[in-house]
């Protein structure tokens, strides 16, 4: 078969040549998307039994697919057998119940539907006219989650005062990942900066000085050397186990003084509320208060744990942040929404758009020229969006705050299900206090006759429970020590998959101790 071909250039069907091509064939369309769900629903039934990590080795693929393009059509049948004989064995199941090694990637019926849908569509909403309702949808659903999360009606797009129409200041946008979120805000920090120090262009620009803890994600760094700041002038403030691996403010207040004494400026500061490798929870609060007296522009990264604060119990975490500039949050990890789809809201959205905007002769139109709407394409950095507002309204319409609300307290019971477990076995400490659902623990330092060291035994146990294929854990270093990061949240876990997880983890302990007695 064509799909099969191992020469491009031959087995060219009859069929190919003298039919006329129609790739939105209706019955096609209806055929191959009933075909791609029946895969879908069989995928997740059987995704259980599947290894978490696959034992595929690199390369694999080439050897099961021909690496030439196929020259003539294949049934599609044919596409989803390759599929599913080729691609899947080489996955790492994210969607399995057995997934704990990274903050989730959760998904829902309805975020799929959503994103089908808006697939379909296929709609390019740079502007307001270039589709009115994609970004009135974003707008819509984006006020809906800062709602949800107790924003100040500042952040609102849509804010309304007095009974009337008027537009906030603030508004939001739907980009792709918090890199993004937090590149396009430090480009605007840094304008605003420039702007007032009267520097002309960017020749100030290796004054300027930005700041976050050492737990903060490698993503701010990253962003950071994008956006042009020079990197001796980025501050990586250490943390501590007095401080649960949170920003001190007292540090921060010092690096400032520091930097401003030296003749630097101080433009940004990212705060984060659920740091990736323990969870830390930065102080918003008094961050604000001394970012104030500098003028620095305060992001708040809630990448993950920002969707548990549409619970009321979590919802203090961020308290402060109607004082901050920009706060961003991804439902994609924990709200039940797929890639891609990260949250973010600014206070003042005309600092924004002042840094991004662009305003070709082929784009402008009456709308856009009347100031009644923001374009979305100038609170990004490309400007072709694809439709995402539908797939997080989908989800906020059809499960509505209370089953989201549900689904949160479930994940982080189970977590402390997980931790009580640990406290209990005196062979495992947890490292830093639980927050939210991610519990670090490790074997605890070894004694008597062993022949390894604590984090040889605990690099063992990571990688003896990943090659089971029965769970995947991941790791991460906290002060200095090798640790265990368990993460519950995948959309089809039950607390029966994390009780097996933990037999795995104390049989295969045992294992281990037992060997390394005899090594």
């Amino acid at each position: 078969m064509g799909s099969l071909d191992t020469n491009p250039s031959t087995f060219v069907c009859a069929d190919d040549l003298d039919s006329s091509f129609q790739p939105l064939n209706a019955d096609d369309v209806r055929s191959y998307l009933h075909t791609s769900v029946d895969f879908i629903c069989d995928y997740y039934k059987s995704v259980e039994s599947l290894p978490v990590l696959p034992g595929v080795e690199p390369g694999y693929l080439r050897r099961l697919l021909q690496t030439a393009p196929p020259t003539s059509s294949a049934p599609f049948h044919v596409t989803i057998k390759e599929l599913r004989d080729a691609v899947v064995p080489g996955m790492t199941n994210w969607a399995s119940p057995n997934f704990f090694a990274f903050f989730p990637a959760t998904n829902s019926a309805a975020a799929i539907a959503g994103e089908l849908i808006a697939s379909a569509m296929n709609t390019v909403g740079f502007t307001w006219q270039a589709n009115p309702a994609a970004t009135e949808m974003e707008v819509l659903a984006l006020d809906w989650l800062a709602q949800l999360l107790r924003l100040p009606p500042s952040f609102l797009m849509n804010n309304r005062t007095g009974g009337g129409a008027a537009r906030g200041t603030g508004g939001g946008v739907i980009l792709g990942t918090t890199s993004e979120a937090i590149l396009v805000t430090l480009v605007a920090a840094r304008d605003a900066a420039l702007r007032r120090m009267g520097s002309n262009g960017v020749a100030g620009m290796t004054r300027l000085a930005v700041y976050a803890a050492d737990q903060t994600h490698s993503t701010f760094f990253k962003a950071c050397r994008l956006a042009g700041f020079d990197p001796a002038n980025i501050r990586s403030i250490p943390t501590g186990a007095d401080t649960d691996y949170g920003l001190d403010p007292a540090k921060l207040l010092e690096a400032m003084e520091s930097d401003v004494s030296a003749g630097l400026v101080p433009t940004y500061v990212c705060a984060t509320v659920g740091t990736t490798s323990s969870n830390a929870v930065d102080p918003v609060g008094a961050i604000v208060d001394i970012a104030a007296a500098f003028n620095a522009w305060v992001h708040v990264d809630a990448a993950y744990a920002g969707s548990a604060c549409i619970c009321p119990e979590f919802r203090h975490h961020i308290d402060g942040v109607e004082r901050v500039d920009s706060i961003s949050m991804s439902p994609h990890k924990w709200l039940m929404t797929c890639l891609d789809c990260t949250c973010l809201w600014v206070r003042d959205a005309g600092r924004l758009t002042g840094s991004l905007e662009t305003n070709p002769e082929y784009l402008k139109n009456g709308a856009s020229e009347s100031g009644a709407v923001t374009d979305l394409k100038d609170m990004q950095v490309g400007v072709g969006r694809r439709f995402r507002g539908l797939k997080l309204w989908m989800v906020m319409r059809t499960y509505g705050a209370a089953k989201l609300q549900e689904h949160i307290r479930s994940d982080v019971a189970m977590a402390k299900v997980f931790e009580d477990s640990v406290r209990a076995d005196d062979r495992f400490e947890v490292v830093v206090p639980r927050n939210f659902a991610l519990v670090c623990f490790r074997i605890k330092p070894l004694q008597g006759d062993m022949l390894m060291t604590e984090e040889e035994a605990n690099r063992e146990l990571m990688e003896r429970l990943n090659r089971t294929g029965k769970a995947y854990v991941a790791h991460t270093v906290i002060g200095g020590k090798f640790v265990l990061r368990f993460a519950v949240g995948s959309s089809t876990q039950e607390e029966k998959h994390v009780r097996s997880a933990w037999e795995l983890i104390q049989k295969t302990t045992t294992e281990i101790m037992d060997q390394g007695r005899e090594m």
